[in-house]
């Protein structure tokens, strides 16, 4: 039988353990550095909100609705769960655009939220004067923290699940690139085929200590907990995102928290490990523009005094999701962290998910939103995380809009070229901290986004951009592409078994794939060129470059002799795609790019100005183009002869959005 070390005991520690419990997954121990709950579970507000931005993440939150009434039809105990309804204020035409999306997706998946009008709302406290509309959901509720944590507990014993407090786990015992176990505080050490991380804002340093990326970053989250109010009965849960804030009835009082623009970062040295059931110093100051507006919105505030100021550190990710699954480099090391002030109500669904995946060895349904491949592993930079989190705390709240870019820590990976194409007008995004041109701007035109649910202040440029792809002639820089290296003496048999195509092609040709797991799902959407008999050249989103390489070495037999190598900083790409590509790159090269001499779907090496490249007839829009793999250190060069040449062709500088809407009216797919 298997032994489990799970690290933490929190609302997710323990419901890990309880849904493992439940799969009979083997011998489980769960240790708890102080007492249970004593991280930050014991102080959230226990919103248990089901409704989410995607599909997954709305089934992960869904889950609460079985999981807490069966815990305590199972354990006798009380979680402190009751229905009661809620609202998404909006004061804003553009926050009403986002609800309805927003409700479409609570349909799709089984829940019942509606739109309704000012009012509709029967809540005499609020005075709604300036607002527009609201989202309900009659499927929001309340729980009680700490007991839905003792009653995952007593449901985890239950299934023989052994808990062990005041246990301070010093590292974590490793063997063959695996985990291995646990060491303890007192120096004695506890042996385990899998270990799971579940330790909230005390994680990084279990997992930066043996080379673990695990970017999170604790923060100040601060509410109020009023006097009680006579009469007072209970309320909804209340969310105003306009004004940042939520509100909830608890006792016969009121608790207003907040989701403020620019948050406090806290323990950027690492949270001490004696830190349990503490707080924060109060900051009025920080919080006065949040209650100013809530005593605006509900009246009675200004009457009632408050009981209870509370600061908290709550762990908070880079883009605001938390993080699930097997740590990408290291075997047996499964994590759920960095739950952005959502643990509570995601617990039930985050747990029973990791449960299964463990058990099953594959995600239970599409987890890719919260799955740990989707981390680079710079972001676990401290100096990053915190410029980051003061954003990311209020990104919760704030408008949702498509396209929304981060604001902070950017500027961390960019191409050879990004100051040439700064200087041409660029408007840029980032994925996996890449600086990408997402449009260009013209000139005397405001380099920026205006953000809307409708045509943004880009449609026109992008318009224009693609109308050049399909007529004329376009260049993208896609260097933010992931690229690896599979060569050696197994490296074709490796493909071959872990691609849905052939892989036993002549040198030079370009392969379309999947990468496939046992059940026939996709774990990785690829093009790869056979270089030679014995090398191999993979090209794969950036975004997906960490869970593809972590696929590749998953899968990689011990008997087989390949080496893998990221090469993704090694090499830019400048796609040069549309019916006068060819011409175009006619006017730099000696090449024959004729059909005969170079067909769809091959690679050759060919002269391009002063430098090399090795041009791929490949397309993801949809035209006659070459994607051109160019030695980091020519790129510029490259890059410059083609504009030079291109302006007799009437070559037009192209970004991301263009490269969406062409691949889209082709009806080509995006992992």
């Amino acid at each position: 039988m298997q032994k489990i070390i799970i690290i933490g005991g929190g609302a997710i520690g323990l419901s890990v353990a309880y849904h493992l419990a439940k799969l009979k997954a083997g011998e489980i121990t769960l240790l708890e550095r102080n007492q249970l709950t004593s991280g930050t579970s014991w102080h959230a507000a226990g919103i248990v909100g089901p409704l989410r931005a995607t599909a997954s993440m709305t089934r992960i939150a869904a889950a609460a609705l079985e999981v807490f009434p069966r815990l305590e039809a199972e354990t006798g105990m009380s979680t402190g769960y009751r229905r009661t309804g809620g609202y998404w204020l909006a004061r804003k035409v553009e926050r009403m655009d986002e609800l309805r999306r927003i409700a479409a997706v609570g349909c799709h998946m089984g829940l019942t939220p509606r739109i309704v009008s000012p009012a509709e709302i029967a809540i005499p406290q609020l005075d709604l004067t300036s607002h527009v509309g609201a989202l309900m959901v009659p499927e929001d509720a309340n729980v009680n923290p700490v007991d839905l944590c003792m009653a995952y507990a007593r449901g985890a014993r239950m299934g023989g699940v052994t808990i062990r407090e005041n246990m301070l786990v010093q590292r974590i015992l490793m063997q063959d690139g695996a985990a291995r176990g646990v060491e303890l505080s007192d120096g004695s050490t506890m042996i385990a085929d899998k270990v799971v991380l579940c330790a909230g804002a005390w994680s990084k340093r279990l997992a930066d200590d043996i080379g673990v990326a695990l970017p999170l970053q604790a923060v100040e989250h601060m509410y109020i907990v009023t006097e009680p109010i006579t009469g007072l009965e209970r309320l909804p849960v209340l969310r105003v995102p306009d004004e940042c804030a939520y509100y909830k009835e608890d006792a016969g009082k009121i608790l207003l928290g907040a989701f403020e623009p620019v948050a406090k970062p806290w323990g950027m040295s690492g949270i001490p490990e004696d830190f349990c059931f503490d707080q924060l110093p109060e900051d009025f100051d920080h919080f006065e523009p949040i209650l100013e507006q809530a005593v605006k919105r509900m009246p009675i505030l200004a009457e009632t005094g408050i009981h209870t100021f509370f600061n908290g550190p709550e762990s908070f990710t880079p883009d605001d999701r938390y993080y699930l699954g097997e740590a990408p480099n290291v075997g047996n090391y499964w994590l759920a962290c960095g739950y952005n002030s959502i643990g509570i109500q995601s617990s039930g669904g985050a747990g029973m998910a990791l449960a299964q995946w463990m058990d099953a060895g594959e995600p239970p349904f599409d987890l890719w939103d919260v799955d740990i491949r989707r981390v680079q592993p710079f972001q676990a930079n401290r100096s990053y995380l915190y410029h980051r989190s003061t954003e990311t705390l209020g990104l919760l709240y704030a408008d949702h809009f498509p396209y929304r870019q981060m604001a902070t820590a950017r500027g961390v990976r960019r191409s050879p070229i990004h100051e040439h194409l700064k200087a041409q007008g660029a408007v840029f995004g980032e994925v996996a901290g890449w600086e990408r041109a997402n449009w260009f701007a013209e000139p005397g035109q405001e380099r920026e986004y205006r953000y809307s649910w409708k045509r943004q202040n880009w449609f026109d440029n992008q318009k224009r951009e693609h109308m050049a792809v399909r007529e004329g002639v376009g260049l993208f820089d896609m260097t933010s592409f992931g690229k690896i290296r599979v060569e050696g003496r197994d490296a074709l048999a490796f493909l071959q078994r872990l691609c849905a195509n052939e892989m036993d092609v002549e040198a030079g040709r370009i392969v379309y794939t999947q990468m496939l797991n046992r059940h026939g799902g996709i774990e990785s959407d690829l093009t790869i060129t056979r270089l030679s008999e014995t090398v191999f050249f993979l090209v794969v989103p950036g975004a997906t470059l960490q869970r593809d390489l972590s696929w590749l070495r998953r899968n990689l037999g011990s008997d087989e002799f390949v080496v893998l190598t990221d090469i993704t900083a090694a090499e830019s790409v400048l796609c040069v795609m549309g019916p006068r590509s060819r011409e175009l790159i006619n006017r730099v090269s000696p090449a024959d790019l004729s059909n005969d001499a170079h067909p769809f779907g091959t690679a050759q090496e060919i002269e391009i100005g002063m430098g090399l490249a090795r041009a791929h007839r490949v397309t993801y829009v949809g035209e006659l183009g070459w994607e051109l793999y160019i030695s980091s250190d020519q790129t510029a060069h490259v890059f410059e002869t083609l504009m030079e040449a291109g302006e007799s062709h009437g070559l037009k500088l192209c970004g991301l959005h263009t490269l969406d809407s062409c691949r889209i009216e082709k009806g080509f797919r995006h992992f």
